[in-house]
């Protein structure tokens, strides 16, 4: 286990001050990076240990933020914020965007090996990143089987893997299926992974908070994800000394 260095770093994006995670490998020279994207609730702990554990792999890695530093407990709250942000793919790709210039701009970073791995909402940020036409070489999302505008996904450039669970009420069979089509239709290298028995945010540990009805922890199929999730950072952005 190497030794990560992290810090705290602010910066602009839709209308707000973001406060993101930044985790560094030991060493001096450039890394591989990864953006790691939170779902909904929005950026806590869970995603900055992820941005740890990366870090830990040799990857420079920015737990991003999308609330402006909140985190939210009432669900009813976190849709009102969600939602309209869903709707808007140019909103994501802003909150995106503003992330990955953080990502580029660290010394640390080799701006040409990044990619994007996210949960719920900061899955679908980062799909939108790939559909804006952003040279990523890798797409991971787990809990965002999000569709695009129809025609942008061509311009997705790296492969792209995506995890669900079976009983996820979100992200229902007809919504996986039209994520697929758009995928295949536009000639993506896409791999989509279905969980059996695990509901919306699987991969969560259980928090303090109010809970909708379809979200449950499954601690086995969330130690499986982020197992697949790892693979494919080694197979897409391979870490080399």
């Amino acid at each position: 286990m190497t030794t990560v260095t992290t810090r705290t770093v602010e910066y602009p994006a839709d209308g707000l001050t973001m406060i993101g995670h930044l985790a560094l490998p030991a060493g001096a020279g450039r890394r591989p990076a990864v953006l790691v994207g939170p779902e909904g609730t929005g950026l806590n702990d869970f995603q900055r240990r992820r941005a740890d554990a990366l870090a830990e792999l040799g990857y420079v890695a920015l737990a991003f933020d999308i609330h402006g530093g909140r985190w939210f407990t009432d669900p009813e709250e976190m849709l009102a914020r969600c939602l309209p942000l869903l709707a808007d793919p140019d909103r994501m790709r802003e909150i995106g965007h503003a992330a990955l210039d953080v990502l580029r701009a660290e010394p640390r970073t080799d701006p040409d090996q990044i990619a994007a791995v996210g949960y719920g909402t900061g899955g679908a940020i980062a799909l939108e990143l790939g559909r804006d036409g952003v040279d990523l070489r890798a797409i991971g999302t787990i809990n965002a089987t999000t569709t695009g505008r129809p025609g942008e996904a061509a311009r997705i450039r790296c492969p792209v893997w995506a995890g669900v669970g079976s009983e996820d009420p979100i992200m229902p069979p007809a919504q996986r299926e039209a994520f697929t089509a758009e995928m295949q239709d536009a000639g993506v290298d896409w791999r989509l992974v279905v969980y059996g028995g695990a509901l919306h945010a699987f991969h969560h540990p259980p928090v303090d908070q109010t809970v909708r009805a379809g979200v449950g922890y499954h601690p086995r199929h969330a130690q499986r994800a982020w197992s697949d999730v790892v693979d494919l950072l080694a197979e897409c952005l391979p870490v080399t000394e």
